[in-house]
Order: C-alpha cells, then structure tokens, then sequence
C-alpha cells in the first residue's frame, strides 16, 4: 500500500463500519444471486455483471440457471448451446471464457470451484476483482475489490485525481481499495465482509451514481470530497477524449425455403463463435456474394441500415435480403441453413437477431 494511500484512508478510519451499517439496512438483499454461498452461481452472476446492468443480467442468469443448475451441466455443454443462451448480453468472450473456466475446473479441480484467490484469478475471464468478489461472497475472504462503480465511490468520497484507468491512478486506488477493508477478527455483523463488499457495489450503482449521484442519502455525504467540494461531476476525472473509429460492412441475409444461410464466425475477434451472415465491403453487390458462395439469386433487395456501438468502434450495417436456390450448392464445415423458426434459441449477435426479427415473410 502506498503512503499516498493510506493517508486518505486515515481521512475515514470508520469507512467499513459505516458502510456495512448501510449496506445492511439500505443495501440491495433480494438479487437472486444474495442469499447463497455456492460459488457456481456467485461466479456466475459476477461473470455476467462484467459491463452490464443489474436488470438486464437478471433473465439472463435465471434462464441460465434453468439449463445450467451446476458448474458440471455446464462444463458437459456444447460452445453453441452456452452462447445462445449467452446471444443479446454483449462481451460474448465472457460466455466462452466460463465455459472454458467450467471444463478447466472439472479438469483440475476435481469439479469443485477452487477456494485459493490465486487459483480462482487463473481461471479463463476472471480477473483480480471478481476472483476478490467471489472469494468474499463464497468464503468471506477478506480482499479488496475495485470495479467501475467501487472506484467511483473511492474518488469522489477521497478525492483521487486522475483518470482511475491510467496505472498509476488504479495502483494508488488498489492500495485504497485495500486499506479499507473491515478488521479480520473476530468476524461479527460489523465487520462481515459480505456486506462490505456488497455494500460497495451497491453504494456506487444506487446512490453514487454516474449522473445525479443522491448525496443526500450516502453514509459520506459529511465526509466526501467531491460531496463537500461540488465536484461530483468531475471526479472520477474522465478518460482522455479519443475520436471512436467507424467501420461499415454489407450483410447479405440469403433466404431460401424458410431458412436462412449462417456462418461460424471465428472463435476470436467480435462476436466469436456466433452464427452471421455472410458479410462483405459496404458496397459489395448482392450477385458478387451470391455467385461466390455458388447460389442463384431469385430476388434481392437493399433493407434500411443501422449503426450497431461497441467498446471501441461503430459499426454501420447495410443489409441485403436475397431469395436463392440452393440446390446446387454443397454444404461446407463452419455453415448452416436455419429455420428461421429457430432463430429464438440460436447463438446469435444482437444485429443479426435484429435484422431477422425485422423480417415477415
């Protein structure tokens, strides 16, 4: 821990004991994920939280539950089955890396999930704060966490400048982070590093919000520098301003019979291992694609685009619909013809599940 953290720690040397009496009695106590200590569905559930919001992972974590009660049902799942029921909540390595991290636990850990920090950090898609997440949640171990909204809550109610994603600015935060933590022994109510750590994650996604943070209602609002300084708005300081690239791509969704031509997409890159359809330049023609794949057009025409958002770039969509014949054409590995019946369960990207629930035939 630096020195530079630790004196802002002094600065609430009560932080935990006054976070775990909030948590405790305003905190969030009904997520279906609360209320066990089975590390399957804690990992789960923080697996899913990764970059999307509480209400939108709820039906996806019941659904995968459902078809997925314990860590072996889904370690003995096919790839394809895990991301279907994984299509439409984004960051699909996050589907992979699980399925991965369940067969490597069967593996290598005999089928039980590992209780040591630094087994479950080796795991496909755990990084240090979920690993700390679920190692607090499951056997209370006593370890700092520091996402988006932890990290948020850390720089406003301390005053840390600089973006919290530059190293040096996440270093110092991690040495808050864990300057922090309740007392070790003996383990009571007040100190219980259950309600700790939920009481962080709750703090920042309730109260300590993005925008119109509710200070009125935070145990810090006394004791909070952005709070007593006005400077919510600017701290955590933003990431630098880069322009976000703009990519364009023509889909071309070929029709035949009451199904729909799809391909493997490959296992690494944006959406690996989903079905898609056959893709080309912006301005690539319907016939070249055809002829290509060896189809024979009976009728085409241009559907209105889109712009689908990642991370990182913006991706603008110029579909085609095009009726062929197949009768020609020889299957190949890596390529299906899908009832378009069959399109609820399929392991689909969000844009190609848009385009074919646009469509009536």
């Amino acid at each position: 821990m630096s020195s530079s953290s630790h004196h802002l720690a002094v600065h609430l040397p009560d932080f935990a004991v006054r976070l775990i009496a909030w948590q405790q009695k305003f905190g969030r106590h009904t997520l279906p994920w609360q209320g066990t200590s089975d590390p399957y569905r804690i990992w789960l559930s923080e697996i899913m939280l990764q970059q999307t919001q509480v209400e939108s992972v709820i039906p996806y974590y019941q659904r995968f539950l459902a078809r997925f009660p314990d860590l072996h049902a889904l370690a003995d799942a096919e790839e394809d089955v895990v991301l279907g029921l994984w299509s439409g909540l984004g960051y699909y390595s996050r589907a992979r890396n699980l399925h991965a991290a369940a067969r490597k636990i069967v593996q290598e850990h005999s089928g039980e999930f590992p209780r040591d920090l630094s087994a479950i950090e080796s795991l496909p898609g755990i990084g240090r704060t979920t690993a700390a997440a679920v190692a607090a949640f499951a056997y209370q171990a006593r370890c700092a966490i520091l996402d988006g909204n932890v990290k948020r809550v850390l720089t406003r109610v301390f005053g840390v400048e600089g973006w919290p994603g530059e190293k040096t600015v996440e270093a110092q935060l991690w040495g808050l982070a864990e300057s922090l933590l309740p007392a070790s022994v003996p383990l009571t109510s007040q100190n219980d590093i259950r309600s700790y750590t939920q009481g962080l994650m709750d703090l920042g996604a309730t109260v300590c919000t993005r925008g119109r943070p509710r200070c009125n209602v935070c145990p810090f609002e006394d004791d909070c520098v952005a709070n007593m300084t006005g400077r919510q708005r600017e701290l955590p300081t933003p990431r630098p301003r880069k322009n976000v690239p703009e990519r364009a791509v023509a889909m071309f969704v070929l029709v035949c019979a009451g199904e729909v031509w799809l391909e493997k997409r490959p296992p690494s890159g944006i959406w690996g291992g989903l079905w898609s359809f056959p893709e080309g330049a912006e301005e690539s023609a319907p016939e070249a694609m055809a002829a290509h794949l060896g189809f024979e057009i009976e009728s085409c025409r241009e559907l209105d685009g889109f712009t689908h958002t990642f991370t990182h770039f913006r991706l603008f969509i110029r579909p085609w619909l095009v009726f062929v014949r197949r009768s020609t054409h020889v299957m190949e590995p890596g390529c299906i013809w899908l009832p378009l019946s069959d399109i609820e369960g399929a392991a689909l990207p969000t844009p190609v599940r848009r385009i074919l629930q646009s469509l009536v035939f």
